[in-house]
């Protein structure tokens, strides 16, 4: 079962992640590193496989 929009916006707040806003149904999020990411779609909507990916690799990078 796929993970929805929420629950990636959520992994990354708990990663440091700042939500900037966004238009519509896009979320600007960014690390105090620098990093940032763009998450679209409504927070009910399923999360597409590479938004998935993405989120995981942005994480993982503002670890290092």
């Amino acid at each position: 079962m796929a993970r929805k929009i929420r629950q990636l916006i959520r992994d990354l707040e708990r990663a440091g992640f700042l939500d900037r806003g966004g238009k519509g149904s896009h979320r600007n999020l960014e690390h105090p590193q620098g990093i940032r990411i763009t998450v679209s779609g409504q927070p009910g909507d399923d999360a597409k496989r590479y938004q998935e990916r993405e989120v995981r690799s942005k994480i993982r990078e503002s670890k290092e």
